[in-house]
C-alpha cells in the first residue's frame, strides 16, 4: 500500500535527524517563547490565576446568561471566585442582516452580528485596567418552517457567543501575560 512504502522511505535517519530535532528544540527555547496559559517558574501569578480571580457581571436576557456561562467556564471553571480581584463588565449588542433575497422579497439567509464591549477593572482600587470590543458574525438559513428557522438562528447565536467568549479570554490572557512580563 502507498502509506507503507512512504513510511519506509521517511524512516528515522539516525544522528543527523536527532541533531536537527535537538537544535530546533533549543532554538525554540532560546527565542523567549512562553505559553500564554501556562504556569510560571516565579512566585508571580500566571494569567490563568488572574483570570480565575475575575468576577463576571450578570447580563440581562437569555443571550446574556449564555454569554455569562461561557465566560465563567473559560475564565474560572471552578465557579465565581470568593474574593475576586477583578470585575469584568460586559455589554452585548445583537443585529440581524437578511441576505439572499428572492423575487418575492423574502430572505433565505441571514447574518447574526453579535458584539461585546467589555471592561476589566480592579475591585480594590476601582481603576479601569483594560477595555476591549469584540465582534462575531454567524450565518444561518431562513427556512420555510419558522420552527426550523428558530433552531437555525439559535445555533448561529450559540456559535457567535462561543467565539466572543474565546476572544475575550484570549485578550485577557494576553493582557495579564504582558502585565506579568512588565509590558504595557
Amino acid at each position: 500500500m502507498w502509506w507503507s512504502r512512504q513510511g519506509r522511505s521517511a524512516s528515522f535517519r539516525g544522528p543527523a535527524t536527532a541533531a536537527l530535532l535537538v537544535g530546533m528544540a533549543l532554538a525554540l527555547s532560546a527565542c523567549g517563547f512562553t505559553p500564554l496559559y501556562g504556569g510560571t517558574d516565579s512566585q508571580a501569578m500566571s494569567p490563568v490565576d488572574h483570570m480565575a480571580a475575575i468576577r463576571i457581571s450578570a447580563l440581562p436576557d437569555r443571550t446574556g446568561q449564555q454569554m455569562h456561562n461561557l465566560l465563567r467556564d473559560r475564565l474560572n471553571p471552578i465557579g465565581q471566585p470568593r474574593e475576586p480581584a477583578y470585575a469584568l463588565g460586559l455589554r452585548l449588542s445583537e443585529s440581524r442582516q437578511e441576505l439572499g433575497i428572492r423575487k418575492d422579497e423574502t430572505a433565505t439567509r441571514a447574518n447574526l452580528n453579535l458584539s461585546v464591549q467589555f471592561t476589566l477593572s480592579s475591585i480594590q482600587t476601582g481603576d479601569l485596567l483594560y477595555r476591549g470590543r469584540f465582534s462575531s458574525v454567524s450565518s444561518y438559513n431562513i427556512l420555510t418552517s419558522p420552527f426550523a428557522t428558530g433552531f437555525s438562528e439559535a445555533d448561529a447565536r450559540a456559535r457567535a457567543l462561543r467565539e466572543l467568549a474565546d476572544g475575550i479570554r484570549t485578550r485577557l490572557g494576553i493582557y495579564f501575560s504582558r502585565q506579568q512580563g512588565g509590558g504595557s
